[in-house]
């Protein structure tokens, strides 16, 4: 039997797997990321289970091509989200570490 936390985890996972493939490539600059930033957030807030959601992009990594934007890459993410399924909810997060975008559940728990 799955429990609504195992869910909740799992939707964490989901959601942050498919930002992650879904935006990396999109175009952006260092003028355009709050509203990618903005957009990601919007997007993402609509689908089942999420409560929260925050993005933020390292415009440090943003190096302009002969055009003047850049590709948004997996190592410019930095993307907070919690997850809730009955009363169980995770709180998971996308960041990059040693060269890598990698998810990580920080917390689980149970709500009254």
């Amino acid at each position: 039997m799955v429990t609504s936390q195992n869910q909740a985890v799992f939707e964490a996972g989901i959601k942050l797997g498919a930002l992650y493939h879904q935006w990396v490539g999109t175009p952006v600059s260092q003028n355009s990321a709050a509203g990618l930033e903005s957009a990601i957030e919007q997007a993402v807030i609509l689908q089942p289970f999420v409560e929260e959601i925050a993005v933020r992009l390292d415009r440090k990594l943003m190096t302009h091509n002969v055009f003047g934007y850049s590709e948004l890459s997996g190592l410019m993410f930095n993307v907070d989200i919690v997850t809730r399924v009955g009363f169980s909810y995770c709180r998971a997060r996308l960041l990059p570490q040693k060269g890598y975008p990698l998810m990580q559940i920080i917390e689980c728990n149970e709500t009254s």
